[in-house]
């Protein structure tokens, strides 16, 4: 955004062969429709000395748990909290993931086929679980707060970050750290989604448009550090924004498992605009779905 460049991209070839998995038609056989997505570079880097990771167990985390490593020290230092006054502290872990390609992938240092036993070590267990990534971070800092992973698809981050503001309001944690990873390594989650109809095939999502085809998938890690308003001001923190208030609920049922509830998700909004005290014409922005 800072640079107005575009951040979608074919697939690398270190991801998958575009052209073996490629085919317009959304329905055939293990194929995909796109090949578009919003990929990161350099995902296999990481400076595990720094995290105290030996080179063996590094190559057994998922990236996603380095992701939330690096994140979240940068965002720590960004809000001016060294990471390491915060050991022994009730400081929570409240992150938001919902894939584990990596685990599926096997040991490329065995030579071993995807998904083969002979690839799993000591660390496999540990680095390749997504509950583990906030265990992880909690580890690593010496927090002792809440600390979990949610999975609740698309919207993984902001319930975490739901259940941050919770934890906080609750006196579970004096400082919360919420967000979320995101990686697609494999091709399998793209030909699934192909074959429900939900990827656009043009890389470009276009909501609320009649044009609209489908949404693209995107990689990235967020984390924000999250404080109760009153203790923020009384320890001089820079406040960059304030979470008014939250909803969380379920379409329950609808014309099928993956569509939406219109009234479930008014009710929701309405919600959120109650516990936060709003009224919906001081709404100035809205960020929805890329479906």
């Amino acid at each position: 955004l800072e640079a107005g460049t575009d951040a979608v991209t074919e697939v690398p070839p270190e991801r998958w062969d575009a052209d073996a998995y490629y085919d317009p038609d959304p329905d055939a056989p293990g194929k995909m429709n796109t090949r578009w997505g919003g990929f990161l570079r350099d995902v296999d880097r990481f400076d595990a000395e720094f995290f105290g990771v030996s080179p063996r167990e590094a190559v057994s985390m998922d990236p996603q748990q380095r992701l939330v490593l690096e994140t979240a020290w940068r965002a720590l230092e960004h809000a001016g909290v060294p990471p390491q006054s915060l050991a022994g502290s009730k400081t929570g872990v409240f992150l938001g993931i919902c894939t584990s390609d990596y685990a599926r992938l096997g040991d490329p240092r065995l030579g071993d086929t995807v998904g083969t036993l002979g690839a799993l070590d000591t660390y496999s267990g540990t680095g390749g679980a997504c509950g583990v990534a906030a265990g992880r971070l909690s580890y690593t800092l010496g927090l002792q707060g809440p600390s979990l992973v949610v999975d609740t698809a698309c919207s993984s981050s902001l319930v975490a970050t739901h259940l941050a503001v919770q934890s906080l309001r609750l006196g579970e944690c004096r400082l919360a750290l919420a967000g979320g990873a995101n990686l697609v390594l494999l091709p399998d989650g793209t030909v699934t989604l192909s074959r429900l109809h939900m990827m656009a095939p043009d890389g470009r999502c276009k909501p609320f448009d009649a044009a609209a085809d489908g949404f693209v998938r995107g990689e990235g890690c967020g984390v924000v550090v999250l404080k109760k308003l009153a203790d923020a001001r009384a320890d001089g923190d820079r406040v960059l924004a304030v979470i008014s208030g939250s909803a969380v609920n379920q379409d329950g049922r609808s014309s099928g498992l993956t569509a939406p509830n219109g009234l479930a998700q008014e009710r929701v909004v309405r919600d959120a605009l109650a516990n936060a005290g709003r009224k919906p014409a001081e709404v100035a922005y809205v960020e929805a779905h890329g479906t």
